[in-house]
């Protein structure tokens, strides 16, 4: 069966499967009945958390099945972006030094700093449950039944804000019967991974289904000092699911989940250093380094640190290309995140159904990174964090034609203490450095009311309207100072808080011209909460700007974006599908990493625009060839720069102009995957497929660093071969991911403008081969 087919079988069974709407709880067996029944060429899709058709959803979503993840390669979150326009996922935030954290943008919008007291940009969502937490974002893609990747700001359907975009992954739903399945694989770097998934039900009533999963690889980037390998993979997932269906009006779901890791750390490496940097300096005279010469101040100077290939010199001798790391400084990165979920759904009426969503989830983390990349203790962090986060969401639905009401309630109460330790070597510091410590206990209380209706007074025609109120209250009680004078705080040791209130609103209009041609204009406003920075390397001023005493953490503003859409879906004949979408966003006060000293504080920079077209296409010329293919074009710009000051000085980083771009925004991105299936002798199946995904250049960061950027196109290929025998019961498989073996920046992160003076980069693993085989049973 061709590639398309398989999408929309796979995507129809597991998300009707695992989603109800109406007074029937539909399980995999009757959601297959529907798909069959409806065509192999429809895909349903809940992104507006209603059941519907693809092509008839007034939106831009890609949806990917399981299987579809498999044939293209798609092993975690951070490969979506092959298959997703304008989609651009990091697989490695250098801020955290943590191997699980992510950065994510949709659109031009998302967010570079992962840690707790910033909201992600990107709403990921799992089973209806919003991961709160950058960290843990960076996931395999196990026991996962479909994604849908939606575009724009989506408020108004969503418990928590989401103002770029939002991922749900749908896990697999039980299965009737006893059985299951075992997938196991070894590859490219001594990877050797697998998953058994096993469906086990205890009536007919109430069936469950578990899973372990396990990853481990060795890394790709080598720490000269002592061999370790950094970007490796050490995790592990298990997962269980039960769902009791006493009646068809009535369903109970219970969901855990566990995943662990202990790695090495984050496959950082030397991007550049500062010379006339005044903490390189001060720790190359002290080695020894000929001609050095010390500063007094912290700030960079003139040139201090000679063009020589001496071991005691901090400078740009110590890059040693994308796989070696020469920091010294003892690195890791670990995780343990735990969460539960009861999903509780209740059809009242035909036409009216009422949801319960609670959640609990715990993430204890490490990041330990030495940001230099130098022997030298220029910057080092060493992160720990623990966190727990609550949540409940009711939502309400009322689905009879002509009219079709969403409506919800959200609450969210999260709390993480971070305690971060930073070397630092300052002139006048000791030896092996100063050390300043960033403690902070961090609180988010959040309330929102959303509505969301459709109304189709006439056959072909909709029209939507939406509404949301969101209040949040964000806290922090921090305790920083440098460890050689505890007394002399950074900041007050006391509770700061800061509430933020919001309405955003949401409109559609589409119209069904024919059978092939449904068109959409919608507007999205999207709205995320401000907060206070929490890392200092020095006492705070006061602000006259703001009128903030000294010792008072800088707080900033929220961000606001407003996105106008029009598009088009195409279903010119059976066998074609083609889905375009124009937009236009407005970014109000973005936050905007700056760098005061060497800390990294955020602030409101301005205003943007965002302007894009997209567009992806299906073809199926014959039932065992198919193509699949995506491309996006941005244009951002800075309409308007704010000229950011604290405590009456200008960043030491550098500063956001007009002619800045924002971070992630390729002009251009795109794939295009062609699958052939044959018939062998025995009737043997075997499936090929070739992706080729490009990507444009692009900069990691505000200030538009061209050392940590991807500064050229980046296009590669992946080739995969699959058998699978009459029966279908297993599927053996080899996959080559960027067979060309192109090497390209993935992430980085710069403070070559401070005392500090390093620049830190990550690129991506290589060439990949991975053998696998899995079966059911």
């Amino acid at each position: 069966m061709a590639g398309s087919a398989l999408r929309a079988r796979g995507l129809a069974g597991a998300v009707l499967a695992g989603v109800a709407w109406g007074p029937l709880v539909f399980d995999a067996a009757q959601a297959q009945e529907v798909a069959r029944a409806a065509g192999q060429d429809e895909i349903i899709v809940t992104a507006r958390r209603v059941a519907e058709n693809l092509q008839d959803a007034p939106l831009s979503v890609t949806v990917v099945s399981a299987r579809d993840l498999d044939d293209a390669q798609i092993r975690s979150t951070v490969d979506l972006d092959a298959v997703t326009p304008s989609l651009q996922f990091a697989p490695v935030a250098p801020l955290s030094g943590n191997n699980a954290a992510a950065q994510v943008f949709i659109r031009g919008i998302g967010q570079t700093d992962p840690t707790a007291g910033v909201d992600p940009g990107v709403g990921i969502y799992v089973d209806d449950v919003y991961m709160g937490s950058a960290v843990g974002g960076v996931m395999d893609f196990r026991d996962i039944a479909s994604v849908q990747v939606l575009r724009g700001p989506q408020g108004t359907l969503f418990g928590r804000n989401t103002i770029g975009g939002a991922i749900l992954l749908q896990s697999a739903p039980p299965g009737e019967t006893f059985g299951g399945s075992i997938r196991i694989g070894a590859g490219t770097d001594a990877l050797r991974e697998g998953q058994v998934a096993l469906d086990a039900p205890l009536s007919s009533a109430l069936r469950t289904r578990w899973t372990f999963g396990a990853r481990r690889q060795d890394g790709y980037v080598r720490r000269a000092v002592d061999d370790d390998d950094l970007g490796d993979a050490d995790t592990y997932t298990v997962t269980g699911k039960a769902v009791y269906q006493p009646s068809r009006t009535l369903s109970l779901a219970l969901r855990g989940d566990l995943t662990v890791s202990d790695e090495n750390g984050a496959p950082l490496v030397f991007a550049a250093i500062n010379t006339r940097a005044a903490f390189a300096a001060y720790s190359s005279v002290l080695a020894g380094c000929p001609g050095a010469a010390a500063p007094a101040s912290p700030s960079p100077g003139a040139p201090t640190i000679p063009a020589i290939d001496d071991a005691r010199c901090a400078n740009n001798f110590y890059n040693d290309g994308p796989f070696v790391a020469n920091g010294t400084f003892d690195t890791a990165s670990t995780l343990e995140n735990w969460g539960v979920s009861g999903v509780a759904t209740w059809a009242i009426a035909d036409a009216l159904t009422l949801k319960s969503i609670t959640a609990y989830r715990s993430l204890l983390w490490t990041g330990r990174r030495d940001a230099d990349n130098t022997p030298f203790p220029i910057l080092h962090t060493d992160y720990k964090s623990t966190g727990r986060q609550f949540s409940q969401e009711l939502q309400l639905t009322y689905a009879r034609d002509p009219l079709t009401v969403v409506s919800g309630l959200y609450y969210l109460d999260a709390e993480t203490q971070d305690r971060l330790r930073v070397t630092l070597s300052p002139p006048g510091s000791p030896p092996g450095g100063t050390f300043d410590r960033n403690d902070n206990q961090i609180t988010n209380t959040a309330f929102a009311a959303y509505g969301h209706a459709t109304y189709t007074p006439i056959r072909n025609l909709a029209a939507s309207l939406g509404l949301r109120y969101t209040e949040e209250t964000k806290g922090t009680l921090p305790s920083q100072f440098n460890e050689a004078n505890p007394a002399n705080a950074y900041v007050l040791r006391r509770r700061f808080e800061s509430t933020f209130e919001s309405t955003t609103a949401s409109a559609a209009l589409s119209y069904r011209l024919s059978d092939a041609v449904f068109g959409y204009a919608s507007l999205a406003q999207g709205f995320k909460s401000g907060g206070f920075n929490s890392r200092f390397n020095a006492p705070v001023p006061a602000d006259p700007a703001t009128g903030a005493a000294a010792l008072t953490p800088p707080s900033f503003d929220p961000e606001t974006a407003e996105s106008v859409e029009v598009g088009v879906k195409l279903d010119p004949t059976a066998r074609v599908r083609v889905n375009l979408a124009a937009f236009t966003t407005r970014y109000d006060d973005v936050q905007l990493t700056y760098r005061f000293g060497v800390a990294p504080y955020i602030f409101n920079a301005g205003r943007a625009t965002i302007r894009g077209v997209e567009a992806e296409v299906d073809v199926r010329p014959t039932r065992s060839l198919s193509f699949d293919a995506n491309v996006s074009y941005l244009d951002d710009r800075f309409d308007a720069v704010e000229a950011v000051r604290f405590g009456g000085a200008a960043p030491t980083s550098v500063p956001v102009t007009l002619a800045s771009r924002l971070a992630y925004v390729p002009e251009w991105q795109g794939s295009v995957a062609a699958e052939l299936d044959s018939t062998l002798p025995g009737d043997f199946a075997l499936t090929t497929r070739a992706d080729v995904v490009f990507t444009g250049a692009q900069f990691f960061d505000t200030g538009n660093t061209v050392e940590i950027a991807q500064t050229k196109d980046v296009t590669t290929l992946n080739l995969a071969a699959s058998l699978e025998p009459p029966s279908g019961r297993w599927r053996l498989r080899i996959a080559g991911k960027n067979v060309t073996d192109e090497i390209f920046p993935v992430a980085g992160n710069s403070s070559l403008t401070t005392g500090s003076g390093y620049a830190e980069i990550a690129y991506n693993r290589g060439r990949e081969v991975v053998v696998s085989i899995a079966a059911d049973f």
